[in-house]
């Protein structure tokens, strides 16, 4: 498939597809007229790399532990991102990953409590009333 319907498929701009490719996160074969040519696999990819990004891995550490994304190796075959670094990196992501996670579950422990409590005021407010706004007598 070519860049553009790459991009219609995954939600990606072709801009950052070519990106990705100058990032060698994403490999392109040429055609002929020397147009970009993307093999099926190619959308799990470029979902995957979206999927990392938007989890705050770097270009960098997606490209160095890409391959440990592509499934388990076959038996005998050594696992081509069992890098010191590469583990380091990815045990430092994890953490992080985790950090988040508990940020966002306060978050949404909060924003539930906001919501029930507005929801009560809504239920109890008379007609016409705006919840949480004393009123005032006029001057």
């Amino acid at each position: 498939m070519r860049i553009g319907e790459l991009a219609a498929r995954t939600d990606v701009s072709p801009r950052m597809l070519r990106y990705y490719e100058a990032q060698d996160l994403l490999r392109a074969e040429r055609d002929g007229n020397g147009y970009r040519f993307f093999g099926e696999p190619a959308v799990e990819r470029v979902l995957l790399i979206r999927e990392l990004l938007s989890s705050g891995f770097t270009t960098e550490l997606i490209r160095s532990s890409l391959p440990c994304f592509a499934g388990p190796p076959e038996q005998g075959e050594q696992l081509a991102c069992a890098t010191p670094q590469t583990v380091e990196r990815l045990r430092r992501q994890v953490r992080n990953v985790e950090r988040r996670l508990e940020a966002l579950g306060k978050t949404r422990t909060a924003l539930r409590s906001y919501l029930i409590a507005a929801e009560a005021a809504l239920r109890n407010a008379q007609p016409g009333e705006v919840p949480g706004r004393a009123s005032r007598a006029p001057i």
